[in-house]
């Protein structure tokens, strides 16, 4: 009985004490984007809803509610950190959309889709391009992490950023101006606009990019018109902030594919020939119905996981 009751009176101080730091870690927090790694504080807390299942969660960031979707892993155990990976849709799209295009719910790590606010045109977007709501999503972006640290079993030193198209391009943003907090970024047929503003990393980043050399949308060879950069053009920019002093190193996987990256560099990039403004895909999917040479979100996935702070 006495061993049971010393063992009752451990585990209260420790909810007690994990408590006080919660309370702590949340009142603690400066205001602005956080660049950089910070406590997880929600281990051995229960996970919000059901875990193996995708919920949808709410947090106020800047004084706009916002909103996003979340995977839990199935076999989710508080007392372990997880790895989570945060994947921004396209211009137009929605946070479910976006789920069931990259595809991470479903494995090991906590996946995170968060939706964008309506822009100019009337349809929803992010920061950094010409038609974003006048909202700070590198802000929102800060908070929802902060805020899934707080209430979930997060390793801060395994957080990662992907995402399409105008998503892709954030993830860009979020490359600049967020590097010491997320450990590695993947766009996928990015739109890297002007209106992102200036690049000043506090780090070198990890990058993988991949961009169909067909994207009518997002032209591989750029849009000066709209101020798009070339892709090539736009990953030189990368080898010059990372210093990368040797590369590229070109080899083709798979015909009709080649992988660029960097000796010394966490950097690569895949020129898919032939390919239009797509999430690469082996098998159709809500981008087309025509298979790609190579499926983007396992080389993501592995990319990213091989990465941390």
């Amino acid at each position: 009985m006495s061993g049971r009751f010393h063992r009752l009176a451990a585990l209260c101080a420790a909810v007690l004490g994990f408590g006080a730091v919660l309370t702590s870690t949340a009142s603690a927090s400066p205001s602005g984007v956080v660049d950089h790694p910070i406590p997880t504080t929600g281990c051995g807390r229960f996970t919000p809803g059901a875990a193996g299942t995708t919920t949808v969660g709410h947090l106020t960031s800047g004084g706009v509610q916002r909103e996003y979707r979340i995977y839990v892993p199935a076999r989710y155990n508080p007392h372990r950190s997880y790895p989570l990976v945060l994947s921004f849709h396209g211009h137009k799209r929605t946070a479910e959309w976006q789920e069931k295009l990259s595809g991470f719910s479903g494995g090991d790590m906590i996946a995170v889709y968060p939706q964008g606010l309506t822009g100019t045109d009337g349809e929803a977007a992010w920061t950094g391009a010409p038609y974003s709501a006048t909202v700070d999503d590198v802000q929102f972006t800060s908070d929802l992490l902060t805020s899934l640290q707080q209430t979930l079993c997060v390793d801060p030193s395994r957080i990662y950023a992907t995402g399409k198209s105008n998503g892709g391009g954030f993830t860009g943003v979020l490359a600049c101006r967020m590097a010491s907090r997320i450990a590695a970024f993947a766009p996928v047929s990015g739109a890297f606009y002007p209106q992102g503003g200036p690049c000043n990393p506090s780090r070198r980043v990890a990058m993988v990019d991949f961009h169909g050399t067909a994207d009518p949308t997002i032209p591989y060879n750029g849009n000066p018109e709209k101020g798009l950069p070339s892709i090539p053009d736009w990953m030189t920019g990368w080898v010059d902030r990372d210093q990368c002093r040797f590369g590229p190193i070109s080899i083709s996987p798979i015909r009709g594919v080649v992988k660029q990256w960097w000796p010394g560099c966490s950097l690569a990039r895949y020129r898919i020939e032939g390919a239009g403004h797509v999430w690469p895909s082996t098998q159709p999917n809500l981008d087309s119905q025509t298979p790609t040479l190579i499926n983007a979100t396992p080389i993501i996935r592995n990319f990213l996981l091989s990465h941390r702070l």
